[in-house]
Formats: C-alpha cells, structure tokens, sequence
C-alpha cells in the first residue's frame, strides 16, 4: 500500500427514491455529501454503482484520491459492485471504507474500525463474502427499533421527524470522519469521531 494507491468509499444503501430517505440508506447520504465535497457529479459504472472521483485532504502531496461509490445493486448484494469496484481502481483491500448504518448504536453515534464481523448487516455480509472481513467501516448509529417492531421495518422507515432535525448534522459528521480516515489515519481518525 502506498500514499498513490486510490480509497474506494462505499456508501449503503438501497437505489430509488422510495428508499432515499430511509435508516438503511445513511451510507447513500454521506456518500452524496463527499461527492458533493470533491465538486464530482456521480456517473454510472460498469460495476453496477455510481461513482464520483476527486481527492480528499489540502491540497498538494498530501491529497489522496478517492473514488466514492453508491451500489446500484441492493443492499444485500453490495459485494458484487465493491469487488468489481475495487478490481477496476486497483484499490488495497486496507483502503475500502463501507460506510452503514448500526443498529446497536445510538442515533448518530459513530464508531470507526477496521474489519469485524458484519452484526446482521446484510450489505457488510455481502462484501465480506466477496472481499473478506479486511476493510474500513464507518458506522453510522441509528439506535434500536421501538418496542416490538421488526429489524427490517425499522431500517425501511425513514428517520423520525426528530432525528431528521439532527441528520444534516451527524451526515456532515460521518463525511468529515471519513476524511479523517482517508487524510489521517484511523487511529486519529478515531480518536477523533469514535463517540
């Protein structure tokens, strides 16, 4: 790995607008805000997903490039895309970044790590089967369905109206902690964003 080699950040989610403003689509949001950051516009793959190349951190030696990526695949099947993604780019495994949202933490909470297990996350499962368990995550927390509603209504339902007053905010966040990672390091970068 070196200071040339290209980041691969995959956002999760799921493609169409009746998904856009759901739980399950964080890792969309915060991949639109990155691009948005690079002054990219996404355009379709070959891979299956939209991506937006550019650089992160000051400009000079110490940018790096990165490809941000949205699978156009559904959540769980997101590893075909990465794989086919990171072969394209040429990316080290140590530099792919998945950026999802977590259940077992609390709204908007953040925790970077490199590799783990996938904790039910069907898109981290799919990429782990294809790439195995190597690569960065930036989890984005949700926190817990209320009372008895099941996993997979919860992360299909759009935040509340009161965490949609916080979202902007944690979305901004996670994109700064993303580029932490990528300019930094992730011991920084977790000091820094781990909540």
């Amino acid at each position: 790995m070196t200071d040339t080699d290209p980041w691969l950040v995959v956002g999760l989610g799921n493609p169409g607008p009746e998904y856009a403003a759901n739980r399950h689509n964080v890792g969309f949001m915060v991949a639109d805000l990155l691009a948005e950051r690079t002054g990219g516009r996404f355009k379709a793959h070959k891979a299956r997903a939209q991506v937006v190349e550019g650089r992160i951190g000051a400009p000079g030696p110490g940018s790096r490039r990165v490809v941000v990526a949205k699978p156009l695949s559904f959540m769980n099947l997101s590893g075909g895309p990465t794989t086919a993604l990171r072969d394209f780019y040429k990316v080290p495994l140590a530099n792919i970044i998945a950026v999802h949202d977590e259940l077992d933490i609390d709204f908007g909470a953040l925790r970077l790590k490199l590799g783990g297990g996938d904790n039910g996350h069907n898109g981290l499962k799919s990429i782990t089967k294809s790439l195995g368990p190597d690569y960065h995550r930036v989890r984005f927390g949700i926190g817990r369905p209320p009372g008895r509603m099941p996993v997979a209504d919860f992360v299909l339902k759009d935040f509340s109206s009161v965490e949609r007053k916080e979202l902007d905010y944690f979305v901004d966040r996670a994109a700064d902690a993303v580029e932490a990672l990528v300019a930094d390091g992730l011991e920084r970068a977790q000091s820094t964003y781990n909540t």
